[in-house]
Order: C-alpha cells, then structure tokens, then sequence
C-alpha cells in the first residue's frame, strides 16, 4: 500500500501551513492511499513513513511513535518495531514538505 501526504494542488500550497503532525496524519488516512482498503479492517504488517523537507527529525519520531501508540490495534503484535521512518531535507519541488507513507498489511491476499 502506497500513501502521499499532501494531497493537495501546488496551487493552493500557499494556503495550507503544513507540520510534522498534519503530513503524519495525513499520510496514515485512508484517503490518501493509494488503494481501496478500509483501515478499519485489516492490520499493518509493516511500515515505513519517508519525510522530505526541513523538519525536527525528533518531531517525526514522536509523532510516529504516537501514531503506534495510540493505534496498536491496528498492527500486527508478532512483529515488534515494525515501523521504519526516515527524514530527507531536500523537499521535493514545488513543496516545502511531503511524506511518503508504504506499508504492508493484512488487506492484500493472494
């Protein structure tokens, strides 16, 4: 499963204030999947969130880690410390941030 935070047009880029905590959220929401998957539903096997721009690489880790904290649910508990994040400072042109959200769940079956 593959997900992009933000979703937005490069035109109305100026009128969003993008943060660490928006593009986590942003990224782990269902709608910004690019599948047709109900979070709901299944389970994460793994993750990994990759962050690109300027932005406290300690800000990226406490939000990840709130995001596991407060869905544990969510993944799976065989697999201990199966999210990965990694922060690129160079953001990606005609962005002042993004993030790339791909993981592995229960929802895709063979």
């Amino acid at each position: 499963m593959v997900g992009f935070a933000p979703l937005t047009s490069r035109e109305s880029q100026q009128y969003c204030t993008l943060t660490v905590p928006e593009l986590t959220h942003q990224m782990w929401d269902a709608k910004n999947m690019m599948c047709a998957a109900d979070p709901r539903h299944w389970r994460y096997l793994t993750a990994s969130a990759m962050f690109r721009g300027k932005m406290s690489t300690k800000e990226v880790d406490e939000q990840m880690l709130n995001v596991q904290n407060k869905n544990s649910s969510y993944f799976v508990e065989w697999i201990p410390n199966n999210v990965k994040s990694s922060v690129c400072d160079i953001p990606p042109k005609g962005l002042r941030m993004s993030g790339t959200f791909v993981g592995n769940s229960t929802s895709i079956t063979g």
